[in-house]
């Protein structure tokens, strides 16, 4: 490791505005979906894949980060991560029509899918263990307020300005980020390498490719069944493929040997059902109240950031949930309430005082935002520290999968109500039913929760089931009660949907 010439705050302040960029670009252009459809003269159903391409191919990617970064420095990574994230910004801003904005959202996402996970490398690699906990929560935060300024600031450009303006204010910030980097940041590489497995890279992202693409198509009702057909059967010849090479390989990119640990597989089944209703949340919500409210876009923005202000308050309360309760309740019951909270959205109508939704929403982000805490969290409770790098790539690429397949399958619920209905475009039950749908799919996750052993990440919640027993351990060693954030690696840090968040999931 090279020697730090640094200030470690200033190393985190860096990584941060980074993290912050990415997760106000998601959040904003959320709320300018419909603005921007009008624009390109496109169905507004049909704008979902400016936000599914993006987080595609994040999934494609980050497996691939960590160890691009050992190979040619965490340096020249994070520089290289963020020019090419400011170059999307820019393509995406001159985007003349939605497939080329499409392809511009795609360079993005791969700038993206290395600027996060590599960030957070260089934070682990210069601040202290007695700082780490600190430090990760100050992490956390900018992936909370881009969700929440997101949501505002895209109704205000969209309504006084123009929705290119959504990509340049990226520019500024990514040339900023460049020189910082450049100033203030050690090369870091390993000096030992790792075979990097370029054949397992090309099958996993193939196999996610075409198997999201292949979804994302259906559930637009566009493109002919073969082409859909054709992309299904080659990402799932493709996907199995990878399935016998991960077998042989002794460092695969994707390694599935980690299923066999009970804690890390429910946390990665549990979590990705209910993730598919966090990647849904930020398509339905804006357009329901712009569509079928009757809002303009600043007026949604103005509603829809109230749920990650819930979950920036849930970041203190946390601990004491997690200390109180344990995992395996926190998942279960924690997580039905989520799920009854997001059922309720499908019942908002015009006529609801503002008041109500606001706290239906700010109870929903609270609530999601805690389950979403313990899933990351416990998913790393069993996991051998010398597996933990492997790990970290194999649930952040299932995480940002299933936040992709949330959009896809509420956009073909919203669609699929559309056709049996007979309406010409959605209306208010519409969705409605789409938002019921994947609550349904998300309340299996606290079902499959109740599998998980009781006394599963006692010792990162400090729980125990005796209050005496307890009491005399916090006693004896109070830090023992705080989450165990120095044993996760990079990437368990909770995620941002704008995606988990829309976050931090």
């Amino acid at each position: 490791m090279a020697e730090r010439r640094t200030n470690p705050r200033t190393v985190l302040l860096i990584v941060a505005s980074a993290m912050f960029m990415e997760q106000l670009d998601g959040t904003v252009l959320a709320t300018a979906l419909p603005t921007m459809a009008r624009s390109f003269g496109a169905d507004p159903l049909h704008m979902n894949v400016a936000l599914t391409s993006y987080l595609l191919t994040l999934a494609m990617f980050i497996p691939a980060s960590g160890r691009i970064a050992d190979r040619f420095g965490s340096r020249t990574t994070f520089r290289f991560a963020i020019g090419l994230f400011t170059l999307g910004s820019i393509a995406c801003a001159q985007a003349p029509t939605l497939w080329t904005l499409v392809a511009a959202r795609m360079l993005q996402g791969a700038g993206g899918a290395m600027m996060s996970p590599v960030g957070r490398l260089v934070m682990l690699r210069v601040v202290s263990k007695s700082e780490l906990v600190r430090s990760m929560a100050w992490l956390m935060v900018p992936a909370t307020i881009g969700p929440i300024v997101g949501p505002p600031l895209g109704g205000f450009i969209v309504t006084y300005l123009s929705w290119h303006w959504i990509f340049y204010i990226n520019v500024p910030i990514g040339i900023l980020g460049i020189i910082l980097v450049t100033v203030f940041i050690d090369e870091m590489k390993e000096t030992r390498r790792q075979p990097f497995d370029l054949v397992g890279l090309v099958l996993s992202g193939t196999a996610l490719a075409c198997l999201m693409f292949g979804i994302e198509i259906a559930s637009r009702g566009v493109g002919a069944w073969w082409i859909v057909a054709l992309l299904i059967g080659i990402g799932g010849t493709a996907a199995i493929a990878y399935w016998h090479h991960a077998k042989r390989h002794t460092r695969p990119m994707l390694d599935f040997a980690l299923m066999r640990i009970q804690t890390f597989r429910l946390s990665v089944y549990c979590g990705t059902l209910s993730r598919i209703a966090v990647g849904a949340m930020p398509f339905l919500l804006p357009m329901m109240l712009q569509l079928g409210f009757g809002m303009s876009a600043v007026q949604s923005g103005s509603v829809t950031f109230v749920s990650s202000i819930g979950s920036l308050a849930m970041r203190v309360c946390a601990p004491w949930f997690l200390r109180r309760l344990g995992f395996r309740p926190v998942l279960m019951w924690i997580g039905a309430l989520a799920t009854v909270l997001l059922a309720t959205s499908a019942a908002f109508r015009p006529a609801w005082p503002l008041w109500a939704i606001y706290v239906v929403l700010l109870a929903n982000g609270f609530f999601q935002s805690l389950q979403f805490m313990a899933y990351n969290t416990i998913a790393y409770a069993d996991v051998p520290r010398s597996d933990m790098s492997a790990a970290t790539s194999f649930y952040t690429t299932f995480q940002q999968m299933s936040l992709t397949l949330g959009i896809a399958l509420s956009a073909a619920a919203l669609a699929g109500s559309v056709a049996l209905t007979g309406h010409a475009e959605p209306h208010l039950g519409d969705f409605s039913a789409a938002f019921l749908f994947v609550a349904a799919v998300s309340m299996m996750a606290p079902l499959l929760a109740s599998r998980l052993d009781p006394s599963a990440g006692a010792e990162l919640s400090g729980h125990r089931d005796t209050p005496g027993e307890a009491k005399a351990e916090l006693s004896a060693a109070p830090a023992a009660v705080a989450p165990a954030a120095v044993a996760l690696p990079v990437g368990a840090l909770p995620p941002s949907n704008g995606t988990e968040g829309a976050a931090q999931r």
